[in-house]
């Protein structure tokens, strides 16, 4: 089979120092593109091409039990890992006893080319560990689980979390992260069910409104022969503005929320530098965090902590594509050139005007020279739309779904320009303050009303029965994109593009053999009275998929031992 990725410096390229047979060498500047292009790649190839690329989404829930307020974090934490476990253990699936494999962790080396000493790390970034308890020991609880469906889910400190699997598009990563709530919520419903036991409240947000938030986070495989400093110019001034259109919208200004008002982000008050590697203190617009689960002399992931837990399929799918398109113009050196003179207090200034017409400092450089201006967060969304679009036409970048993001992105920021309301069918933003903004003009709320507060939490509740954002979309209110059967499904299966294919499968079909995995790899246990482990290597994210495995999981069959199985597959997975 053909290696994957045909774009000169972007996924699947060749690594630095090679050039790929009938493509322009890499400048030492930019990154160049073949300058004639007949039609867009198909398959594993088009992997880099316009919004397609390896990606996936992080979730760390937000939980309560209201019958026992004084209940610890991590204690429920556990009970939803164990709980969804036991569901799918006793529905006949596989998932219990299927542990994590920290072998391929490196949480604290830095894109900026060093390694945080572990002495000076937050423990929150010591995610290559199990769990311990107060007596210093692992807690031999289930801690992590791999799922059917290829994703992780597991206990984050205090917060369950779902880490979606791998996928090659904006549209499959929206489907599978949409399938961490089924998970979540099918969890918290378990434990409810059981005689006796006190309900727990699952809510997708990221903020407790009392100064603590929780991360809602995005990747992305980038090529590794991109400066990271150039990167991050390209990135800073997009992720300060997104939000106008992808925001997930809060009741409260300040970490705390104690100002009265609301604004368009759930995290943009956490956020205090620019640039660096931590996640949960000091956190940073773009974050450093140099772990690509894959080739790191071929790849990066780009670790994004900035984004809002968006329950708007729509809100959810423009996100990932905006961005995945971004970084293309970021590999190919089409980005606009554009600087904010404080990103920090961009960041936040867009996030508290929601009329959307609130202008930050920027530097632009053009042709005729670089100038200070002032833009709104939809003028800098402008300048990165048209960008974009130049950048599809020159190369001819003309695949469905990324005509179709670039046609939605263009939509939204012309609605939004009229009428900020406007996107209250897709924006959770949006959605979120037409509804308070009815209940103010009903009831003669002001902003500090406690119950504005409680619509916005009701907003992110996960039961069907009570969720805000479910009785909207029931309503017509709010667009789908994906349908419950198709979320439905994507709980139950792995994404059939990149190596998670092959992971959630062998949970799947041969979970009694699985004794561990991490993205990189699966553990198989030998079986038997042999206690020996078979370690199947997946370094590249995009082999293992169902087209390197034809027919291979259509039947049951008799399993196979873990010999067999890696016997077997790992001939089909080499690329030479």
């Amino acid at each position: 089979m053909s290696a994957p990725g045909r774009l000169p410096g972007g996924i699947g390229a060749a690594p630095s120092g090679t050039t790929p047979a009938g493509t322009p060498a890499f400048d030492g500047q930019r990154r160049l593109f073949p300058p004639e292009v007949t039609a867009p790649p198909l398959g594993r190839d088009a992997a880099g091409w316009g919004v397609h690329r390896v990606m996936g989404t992080e979730t760390e829930f937000g939980i309560h039990a209201p019958a026992n307020p004084g209940a610890h974090h991590s204690v429920l934490s556990v009970e939803l890992v164990n709980a969804y476990a036991d569901l799918v253990t006793h529905g006949g699936g596989a998932v219990a006893g299927t542990e994590w494999d920290y072998a391929g962790e490196s949480p604290l080396v830095d894109a900026r080319g060093w390694r945080m000493p572990r002495s000076a790390a937050h423990p929150s970034q010591l995610t290559d560990q199990a769990l311990v308890g107060p007596d210093g020991e692992p807690v031999h609880l289930l801690l992590s689980t791999v799922l059917p469906n290829g994703a992780r889910w597991y206990v984050d400190h205090a917060h369950p979390e779902y880490s979606s699997p791998e996928t090659a598009s904006p549209r499959e990563a929206m489907v599978w992260d949409a399938a961490g709530d089924r998970v979540a919520q099918a969890a918290a419903e378990h434990i409810g069910a059981a005689e006796g036991a006190p309900e727990v409240l699952v809510y997708k947000n990221n903020t407790d409104g009392k100064g603590r938030s929780y991360g809602t986070h995005e990747n992305y495989l980038v090529a590794r022969a991109l400066d990271f400093e150039e990167l991050t110019a390209v990135l800073l001034p997009f992720f300060a503005a997104r939000q106008v259109l992808v925001g997930a919208g809060r009741v409260g200004l300040g970490p705390e929320g104690k100002r009265a008002g609301f604004q368009l982000s759930q995290r943009a008050d956490f956020f205090e530098e620019q640039v660096g590697l931590e996640t949960t203190v000091r956190r940073p617009i773009v974050n450093t965090r140099d772990e690509p689960h894959a080739s790191a002399h071929a790849y990066r992931r780009l670790h994004v902590i900035i984004g809002d837990a968006t329950l708007s399929q729509h809100a959810t799918w423009l996100r990932l594509g905006m961005t995945s398109l971004v970084l293309a113009l970021a590999e190919a050196g089409t980005a606009p050139r554009l600087r904010l003179a404080d990103p920090v207090a961009a960041l936040q200034a867009i996030s508290h005007d929601s009329t959307l017409r609130v202008r930050v400092p920027v530097w632009a450089t053009d042709d005729d020279g670089t100038r200070r201006t002032e833009m709104s967060g939809l003028e800098i969304l402008g300048a990165y739309h048209r960008a974009a679009a130049e950048h599809c036409a020159r190369f001819g970048v003309t695949d469905t779904e990324t005509a179709d993001v670039l046609a939605a992105w263009g939509q939204d920021l012309a609605d939004a320009a009229e009428d900020p309301l406007s996107l209250a069918d897709r924006a959770d933003w949006a959605a979120k303050l037409r509804v308070l903004e009815g209940l103010r003009a009903r009831g003669g709320l002001s902003w500090d009303d406690p119950r504005l507060a409680m619509v916005d939490l009701q907003y992110a509740d996960l039961r069907p029965a009570k969720s805000l954002h479910a009785r909207l979309v029931a309503a017509g209110a709010l667009r789908v994109l994906a349908s419950e059967e198709e979320v439905a499904a994507a709980v139950r299966t792995p994404p059939a593009s990149t190596r998670a294919w092959t992971r959630g499968n062998l949970v799947r079909r041969h979970g009694d053999l699985v004794a561990g995995a991490a993205w990189e790899s699966v553990l198989l246990r030998a079986g038997g009275e042999d206690a020996r482990i078979h370690r199947l290597h997946l370094a590249e994210p995009l082999v293992g998929a169902a087209e390197d495995l034809p027919g291979w999981w259509d039947g049951a069959g008799e399993g196979p031992s873990a010999r067999e199985l890696a016997a077997t597959l790992v001939p089909l997975l080499r690329r030479d």
